[in-house]
């Protein structure tokens, strides 16, 4: 299956929508629409920036080996896009105000409605989540427990103590109390013109020997103000809120569950591994051993798709 032709059926398609009153990206692998025949979807969680044109080649890859059988979508984070010229990125400010739709718990119930509006009850959820795009499964799956998940797939799990990891103690004062003060740069980079922004990116990422090209448009997005302020905000509530680990949904799910954990993950301490081993040994927690990087997508996004169907693919065909 490797060696699949991808074809003109893998090109995909982008749709903009509101749900919870905020901007939203769907970018779909497959059918636009979800039908009767449509058994299974597998739908992508995010991590922050949740921004679904990283994920571009992951998914790609996922939906040809399993021979463009099975639609594979991602929905972005509440504004973590930057919204089309006829659209805003809120549809009614009053009432994404009150659910504080960009913040964590809103980022939540915003999944939680996109299921209810787009995906049919009764379609078999393979859900793949990276870092915090983990924490909102479990909690789409605490919330919801009748949602039909055939499997988890849990990347780089950020599912607890996130401001006592490597990063979180770094990045926790700038997103917890200065984070006003990141805006101003943000600000006047979103003002350069997208070629000098482009090239700036590459330079960025120039020490990444196999960078993955796709993900040059998605960090321009990234660059475009209101999406990086909308992550920034979602950042500094996961460093408050992502505390204990939820071994309760877990233990319920255990079955439907299958971690992955980085060997040198700044966000997710080796030892975070250890200790969800110790306490659910039943469970399947696994060590990356290739040495990828907690942001898979930026060069490893076929590599980590290729395992994942790996994993999944006797649940999926059965």
């Amino acid at each position: 299956m490797d060696n699949m032709m991808i074809d003109s059926s893998d090109e995909p398609q982008t749709d903009f929508i509101y749900c919870c009153g905020a901007i939203t990206e769907v970018l779909k692998f497959g059918s636009r629409q979800l039908h009767s025949r449509h058994k299974k979807l597998f739908l992508i969680i995010p991590g922050n920036p949740g921004v679904v044109g990283f994920y571009r080649t992951f998914m790609q890859t996922i939906h040809s080996m399993f021979g463009y059988r099975h639609p594979v979508w991602a929905v972005s984070h509440a504004g973590h896009c930057v919204p089309p010229c006829s659209m805003d990125m809120v549809e009614d400010v009053s009432s994404s105000a009150q659910c504080d739709v960009f913040g964590l718990n809103g980022q939540i119930e915003h999944k939680l409605a996109f299921l209810r509006n787009h995906v049919p009850s009764e379609t078999m959820l393979v859900l793949v989540g990276h870092s915090i795009g983990c924490y909102i499964i479990l909690e789409l799956m605490k919330r919801r427990p009748e949602l039909k998940v055939l499997k988890a797939i849990m990347l780089f799990p950020t599912i607890e103590r996130m401001a006592q990891t490597p990063q979180g103690k770094l990045l926790t004062p700038l997103l917890c109390h200065m984070r006003y003060l990141a805006y101003l740069p943000v600000f006047l980079l979103s003002l350069l013109p997208e070629g000098f922004k482009a090239g700036l990116i590459k330079c960025v990422f120039s020490g990444i020997r196999s960078l993955d090209q796709t993900v040059i448009q998605p960090t321009l997005d990234l660059l475009g103000g209101d999406v990086a302020a909308n992550a920034m905000y979602m950042g500094g509530q996961e460093m408050r809120k992502v505390l204990e680990r939820d071994n309760r949904t877990i233990q319920k799910n255990l079955e439907k569950l299958l971690f992955y954990y980085g060997a040198t993950d700044h966000w997710c301490p080796i030892q975070y591994y250890h200790d969800i081993k110790q306490d659910l040994p039943q469970g399947d927690f696994r060590l990356c051993e290739q040495g990828f990087r907690h942001a898979f997508i930026l060069d490893a996004g076929r590599d980590v798709a290729r395992m994942v169907v790996e994993w999944i693919s006797g649940a999926v065909r059965t």
